[in-house]
């Protein structure tokens, strides 16, 4: 399948590159100078452009734009032509990304700076994890296919901590590639780093003086290194790139059971859910009277949201606010 992907994206490139010559060649004369940054998802998107700032003109594009789930995208034919003639690429890096390695084979500009999340982290980054009662998903195996390696969680954003090594990553990524204005993207990258840890401060004040540490997820966990960052226990029915949609019989009364065990006033969702699951846990419970909360895991922002001033920083604040409750 990878093989015919990689004939695909060949063939697409080609094909679009000779039919687009003269339009390439006008863009060519008209925005040379232009610092054009691609990015897949939203947090990268908004890094970049508070690292960017007011310093120079820049094209930053965000391919996820329209709440496709980072899992099922797959880029379009303008998705990959953008990607082959930019500055500079940034991606998550994981099992969702297979279709960069076979885009980026094609690029046009050999001199493109991409950034790889995941490989940035280095040993940062955590292998997802089943906790008791959660939910596996169902996979058919082939007996003919080769033995996978561990499956990576993708939802390193998430962390302030990791936020904080990613943006600076990411600003000498820019500064490689447009040098010219070094200075001002690394002066803007420590302001924002700096902001990143101040709000990374007041989670852990508000996790200290919590009076429980436990969450429990009617949903996806997509907020593994978050828990982690806070030493914070948690309970989720399916981890966090499931595709899984409804909860077992199995796991609504496991989870339903620790609700009560712990004496948990709230159940957790993400931004995308329905509320099914939450309810349907809450109604299993002894007295049935918790209250759902949403915490933002940033995989359904579009550019409508983008326009309408959603930024990274003022989303993982309102998460704490959230948190804070949750933690009660």
């Amino acid at each position: 399948m990878k093989k015919l992907i990689s004939l695909l994206v060949a063939a697409l490139v080609l094909t679009l590159a000779v039919g687009c010559g003269k339009a390439d060649a006008k863009k060519s004369d008209s925005s040379s100078k232009e610092l054009s940054v691609v990015t897949t998802i939203f947090p990268e998107y908004d890094w970049v452009k508070q690292i960017v700032g007011d310093t120079s003109e820049a094209d930053i594009t965000m391919l996820l734009d329209n709440g496709v789930d980072l899992h099922s995208y797959q880029p379009n034919a303008d998705d990959i032509i953008k990607i082959s003639d930019c500055d500079v690429f940034i991606y998550v890096g994981g099992e969702s990304d297979e279709w960069v390695d076979d885009v980026l084979k094609e690029a046009t500009n050999k001199d493109m700076v991409v950034i790889n999340l995941l490989e940035t982290l280095g040993n940062r980054i955590k292998e997802e994890e089943v906790v008791e009662g959660m939910q596996g998903e169902e996979e058919e195996e082939d007996a003919d296919e080769e033995e996978e390696g561990p499956e990576y969680d993708e939802h390193v954003w998430l962390s302030l901590k990791n936020s904080s090594v990613l943006v600076q990553a990411i600003a000498d990524g820019i500064a490689k590639a447009d040098p010219d204005n070094k200075d001002a993207y690394e002066k803007n990258a420590a302001a924002y780093i700096k902001q990143l840890q101040d709000l990374d401060a007041k989670y852990e004040d508000a996790v200290a003086n919590a009076g429980t540490k436990t969450l429990l997820f009617g949903d996806r966990f997509p907020f593994r290194y978050l828990v982690d960052d806070y030493k914070l226990d948690y309970y989720a029915a399916f981890v966090g790139c499931s595709a899984e949609t409804e909860a077992s019989f199995e796991t609504i009364t496991f989870l339903a059971g620790k609700v009560d065990e712990l004496g948990l006033k709230n159940i957790m969702q993400i931004e995308s859910a329905d509320g099914r699951i939450a309810q349907t846990i809450i109604d299993n419970t002894k007295n049935k009277n918790q209250t759902v909360l949403t915490m933002d895991s940033m995989q359904s922002v579009t550019a409508q949201h983008v326009a309408d001033g959603a930024n990274y920083l003022a989303i993982m604040e309102k998460n704490l606010e959230i948190l804070k409750q949750a933690l009660q």
